[in-house]
């Protein structure tokens, strides 16, 4: 009885040892970034750069970047005001604001993002 808790005991501390060893660590993912197609034209890659746009590029920028909010008028508004100032529209309709630094750090009195 005792010669087979003894062996029970050794399977179990080798199975310990070796699970242990195949832990595998977790790491954080990447952040994602914005990706661009390479048959994209400069033409679109052109204003993701802060100040890389003209002012009157402003207005279809930010048509494309308020197309899916529900609040269009005031999305707009900040819109082109921040473009007006940073020369500057993250692409896509959210997000991705990291490309456009001014754009990103311009808040509001509370503290809250001034720019969609």
């Amino acid at each position: 009885m005792a010669r087979e808790l003894n062996l029970v005991m050794v399977f179990f501390l080798v199975f310990v040892f070796t699970a242990e060893n195949h832990v595998t660590k977790i790491s954080e993912a990447p952040s994602p970034q914005p990706q661009y197609n390479s048959t994209t034209s400069n033409h679109y890659m052109r204003g993701i750069t802060e100040g890389s746009l003209r002012p009157e590029e402003c207005g279809p920028r930010c048509t494309t970047r308020c197309s899916n909010t529900q609040y269009r008028k005031p999305c707009m508004f900040f819109c082109q005001k921040c473009c007006a100032t940073c020369l500057c529209v993250p692409p896509g309709t959210y997000g991705n604001k990291q490309v456009c630094p001014c754009y990103n750090n311009w808040k509001t009195k509370r503290g809250g993002p001034k720019c969609p």
